[in-house]
């Protein structure tokens, strides 16, 4: 059974004469924007495993970029969108009610962790769209028209979400930007300021905040400051809990909504059901909460969570769309969660994140190209240096890696401000076999691509 299954590569090369047949008609039928270097044409998947064309297996450490933290092709999803297609497949939310659109609403309002006790949530199709109408549902309620974001961030590829998203690479020639986006430092404690020490840094990165009040727009004209609780392209960085609290502080001093980017972070992958409750165990839970991704097993949905009295602020009409809550999406969802909290996934993400953190410490003792290891749960982020006490980055080592990982069986993806950084989204129903094959294949390949041996220590 592929879900039990461990990696192998039975071509001679990879990709193999089928999977390079559709890549090639991929290449002339489709845009080149949306780049694919990698050389996997997939024919099934289950769990974390996927099966090429041509017969090979590989252990997926991406999942769709974090959409499948419940794994691929879950029986129970599958009868569970069967069932609810064969009734309808669409029923816009504008024209009339569906059940599960209410069903999901409900579980939602019941688990997000934001701030209120009576909370409503509003349904889209994708990340980028949560966000967006996460800052939009902001605006219609403090009537404010400035937003905060960080440096690193990365919020989608719509207009305004290109603004957000740090990197300007997502955004060539796509100029004029939205207006209204300020961004500050995010608290990247492993590049900090040289010989700054650590418990100085918070309060350096809380000063950036401020430093936008005095040189970009005043206080009282911001409606959010958005956060991701653990940054996703910009290399899996978990944001101090100190530092949140600050930030919760300035916000309820400047009368600011504070959001929650948790379209990676959601869906048990931080071992929480949302990485926003470990900021509600400290006291600073969020006003809003955006998120997609792994909310419905790989359907296209997200979602924006908030209390009733910000939702009902929104000006009619500011929001909605077409597709918004599809009918199959959101049994898809009801069933996802269902099964998350049925099976723990959340505990099973921090078993995870136990076995692969260990072997990472222990491979950073041995492979001086290895910087940091960093994460919350199964979101773990490895970064690549060319020498651990300058941390200048290694972006060329870390391409390398995520092909000759390839060949070997492994799906890995890079991450980070510098492309230095190997993120693990591995989907969370993998087996401790299967992780042990991910990482033996990993550390062959840093091994192999370096020149050095698995068993030798570097002090």
């Amino acid at each position: 059974m592929l879900r039990e299954a461990l990696p192998r590569i039975i071509t001679e090369t990879v990709p193999g004469p089928k999977s390079k047949a559709l890549i090639e008609r991929r290449a002339a039928a489709t845009a080149n924007a949306v780049a694919c270097s990698y050389p996997v044409a997939i024919c099934r998947g289950e769990g974390a495993m996927v099966e090429d064309l041509d017969g090979n297996y590989f252990l997926d450490w991406v999942g769709g970029v974090g959409v499948l933290n419940i794994g691929y092709s879950h029986p129970e999803i599958v009868e569970e969108v069967k069932k609810q297609s064969e009734k309808y497949f669409h029923a816009m939310a504008n024209i009339m009610t569906h059940e599960g659109y209410v069903a999901l609403a409900e579980k939602l309002n019941g688990i997000v962790p934001v701030r209120g006790e009576k909370k409503r949530t509003f349904f889209a199709n994708s990340g980028a769209e949560a966000d967006e109408n996460a800052v939009k549902i902001a605006r219609g309620y403090t009537k404010r028209p400035n937003i905060m974001v960080f440096s690193g961030a990365f919020h989608g590829r719509t207009e305004l979400t290109m603004t957000m998203t740090s990197k300007k690479a997502y955004a060539k020639d796509m100029g004029p930007l939205a207006t209204g986006v300020y961004r500050a430092r995010f608290p990247y404690l492993y590049r900090r300021p040289a010989g700054m020490p650590e418990e100085k840094a918070i309060d350096y990165y809380i000063e950036s905040i401020y430093d936008v009040f005095e040189e970009c727009a005043a206080a009282d004209t911001f409606a959010a400051i958005v956060v991701e609780p653990l940054q996703g392209e910009g290399g899996f960085i978990p944001a101090p809990i100190e530092w949140v609290k600050a930030v919760r502080k300035i916000c309820d001093d400047k009368g600011i909504l504070l959001v929650a980017d948790e379209v990676q972070t959601g869906f048990c992958r931080t071992g929480r059901m949302f990485a926003s409750q470990y900021w509600m165990d400290a006291g600073c839970a969020p006003d809003i909460l955006a998120t997609a991704k792994s909310i419905a097993a790989g359907m296209p949905l997200s979602a924006v969570v908030a209390r009733e009295e910000i939702m009902d602020k929104v000006p009619a009409g500011t929001i909605g769309g077409t597709f918004c809550g599809n009918a199959v999406s959101c049994a898809a969802g009801l069933k996802t969660i269902e099964i998350m909290e049925r099976d723990g996934l959340a505990d099973r993400a921090m078993k995870i994140g136990r076995i692969v953190t260990g072997r990472y410490e222990v491979m950073k003792k041995k492979y001086l190209v290895i910087g940091d290891v960093r994460g919350l749960g199964a979101m773990i982020g490895l970064e690549f240096v060319k020498d651990q006490e300058t941390h200048e980055p290694n972006p060329a080592l870390v391409k390398d890696l995520v092909q000759e990982c390839a060949q070997h069986g492994l799906i890995l993806e890079s991450a980070g401000t510098y492309g230095n950084v190997i993120r693990f989204l591995c989907p969370l129903p993998v087996t401790d076999d299967q992780l042990k094959a991910g990482l033996d294949i990993l550390e062959e390949a840093i091994c192999k691509l370096t020149g050095l041996s698995m068993d030798k220590t570097e002090k």
